[in-house]
């Protein structure tokens, strides 16, 4: 079922995306096969942040295709997928504002970035920032009770 605004699945969506914290990342390689693997974003509102390696494997694939899928599942099959475009923010503010995000989140969502990095202007740390297009919430106890997911969208270009 769509609903129109974010606010409709906000909740569900915090709680689960705080709850379950890491999720299954995809983006394309350079052959166009997908590539998974698991990370760590914070949300904040609508906007996803992940503090990652600028020069990794996924930045490559980013170059060549900047769409991901996200995805977020527990024990009891509560799931949140989210298609994002992604981008790197290079500029030292967002960086800044992504390192304080962090450490002002509290665990088990936010983390001291130190762990990885000696400071945010460290050339190695890249902020990426994810816009989801399109997000959808369900779980296996609502859809055996005739429920649809939920689905929210919105143009990212």
């Amino acid at each position: 079922m769509d609903v129109a605004s974010f606010q409709d699945i906000k909740d569900k969506f915090n709680e689960t995306t705080q709850r379950v914290v890491w999720c299954t990342f995809t983006t394309m390689d350079r052959q166009n096969r997908p590539r998974s693997r698991i990370l760590h974003p914070v949300w904040d509102g609508t906007t996803g942040w992940i503090a990652t390696g600028r020069q990794s494997h996924k930045a490559k694939h980013l170059a060549n295709n900047p769409f991901v899928s996200l995805s977020y599942w527990d024990q009891q099959h509560e799931q949140v997928h989210a298609e994002c475009k992604a981008e790197w923010v290079d500029d030292q503010a967002a960086k800044d504002q992504l390192w304080n995000l962090l450490k002002t989140t509290p665990e088990p969502v936010g983390y001291d970035p130190v762990a990885f990095w000696p400071s945010a202007d460290d050339p190695s740390f890249g902020a990426l920032k994810l816009t989801p297009w399109r997000i959808e919430i369900w779980s296996v106890g609502a859809m055996s009770q005739g429920e649809p997911p939920q689905v929210w969208r919105q143009d990212v270009g």
